[in-house]
């Protein structure tokens, strides 16, 4: 554990070495939100890692020349956000970044991929049942007309972000509980031919129920991002219809706004 621990410690402080800290002492934006933000970006850009041992604040203020009060500003800041933990006999130590989607039909699967943040998944549920009102008005499909329903529990860095349940039609392509677990649906989808073109997207928000918080390592009640999206192929016709939810914590829709000339 001892020999672990100064590994991590080595690791975060040649990070440390390698980030610019230079902050704008004559800027009207406090120091200690400079500096949170320069150790935010080098979390989320994985320059630091999830595990990083920072060191005390004594040893960072004279490291970056600042005032204690300063650095424990920042990180405190960043532990609100989740980003940061203190431990007791340890120190401040990096626990993750926050997933950030943009608004794109794209996999989860392959923005965590492509984020660097190692997804893993677990298939819940994998099975036919008939289609409900919803799932049939949503598929373009009769009431009671057989479709597939995936439920799959997304983590990363062995922490758990999403759980996503998915439907389609039982005869658009072989869904076997291993690749589900080792790759994306829409990259399986993709594989097999089919392309996708459009989707129809609405987000929401709500609090977890008992069974959701335990199983995304949250509160009873805590804050849950919710999304609904139907997705359609090149010819028009839906193919997936898809609810999930995803911990508030750690994940966040990311996009741009323009005005409208």
């Amino acid at each position: 554990m001892a020999k672990t621990r100064g590994s991590a410690r080595a690791a975060s402080a040649s990070a440390l070495d390698s980030l610019d800290f230079a902050l704008d002492r004559g800027s009207p934006v406090p120091l200690y939100y400079q500096l949170a933000q320069r150790l935010e970006s080098a979390i989320e850009h994985g320059v630091l890692a999830p595990g990083n041992l920072l060191g005390n604040e004594v040893d960072l203020s004279v490291r970056l020349g600042l005032s204690r009060p300063t650095v424990r500003q920042a990180i405190q800041s960043l532990v609100d956000k989740g980003l940061l933990v203190r431990r007791r006999g340890v120190g401040t130590q990096v626990v993750h970044s926050q997933v950030k989607r943009g608004l794109e039909l794209s996999s989860l699967y392959d923005d965590l991929e492509a984020a660097g943040q190692g997804p893993t998944t677990e298939v819940v549920r994998n099975e036919r049942v008939p289609a409900t009102a919803d799932v049939a008005a949503a598929l373009g499909i009769a009431e009671g007309a057989e479709v597939t329903v995936l439920e799959r529990l997304r983590c990363t860095h062995a922490q758990p972000v999403a759980i996503l349940c998915n439907y389609l039609p039982s005869s658009l392509l072989d869904l076997g509980n291993a690749r589900l677990e080792s790759t994306g649906l829409y990259r399986m989808m993709r594989a097999a031919g089919i392309t996708l073109h459009s989707a129809r997207q609405t987000i929401g928000a709500r609090c977890a129920t008992a069974g959701e918080a335990e199983r995304l390592d949250e509160k009873e009640g805590a804050a849950l991002l919710t999304m609904q999206r139907t997705a359609y192929d090149d010819t028009g016709r839906p193919v997936e219809y898809g609810t999930h939810i995803y911990r508030a914590s750690r994940y966040a829709f990311d996009f741009q706004l323009l005005v409208r000339p």
